[in-house]
């Protein structure tokens, strides 16, 4: 194997534990709740309702599984957005009030445009940082790869800055910062 397909690899191990992360966030009793949810639609739409004529079954099932499923999506990301505000170290009380009370989603539409970004602590000197931080604030900590002339962020297998030209090779990069490199 190449050492690009090793690191094309790498990669996607990544952004799957990245998804399998954030699956986990979602408790057990929003899961168990969503499941009550959909089966009670179910139980709605073909028990509770009446269903004299059966060339309307289509159309029960149809609507039951849809309305079941949203609705059973809706408790999932409740759960969801009740374990990611601590996380993020926001206030869990107000965000769930809001997502719950405002109608239609609406509410999880706000909190996600609005929600705090995840910090992580600096390697140097623990101070909590934004994962979008090139340098820490508190001791100036390399983070991740910037262009030396520009200082915008760079991906690590650049070759040259994609703002100003800048041959990257050139810069003194911190030793793990340089992993990827030649």
């Amino acid at each position: 194997m190449t050492r690009s397909s090793v690191s094309n690899e790498n990669r996607l191990k990544e952004v799957q534990v990245g998804q399998e992360d954030e699956l986990s966030l979602i408790p057990a009793w929003s899961v168990v709740l969503s499941i009550i949810v959909f089966g009670a639609v179910q139980y709605l739409f073909h028990v509770v309702m009446p269903h004299h004529k059966h060339e309307m079954l289509p159309m029960r099932l149809l609507m039951g599984y849809s309305w079941g499923t949203a609705f059973a999506s809706y408790v999932l990301l409740v759960g969801y957005v009740s374990r990611d505000v601590k996380r993020r170290r926001m206030p869990a009380g107000l965000w769930m009030l809001i997502v719950v009370l405002m109608p239609g989603g609406i509410g999880a539409v706000v909190y996600f445009l609005l929600r705090q970004p995840l910090l992580r602590p600096c390697p140097h000197c623990s101070t909590e940082i934004a994962s979008s931080c090139h340098f820490c604030p508190q001791c100036q900590f390399q983070m991740a790869p910037v262009c030396g002339r520009c200082f915008r962020g760079v991906q690590i297998t650049d070759v040259y800055c994609t703002q100003c030209g800048h041959d990257l090779a050139e810069d003194q990069a911190p030793a793990r910062l340089r992993a990827y490199s030649d």
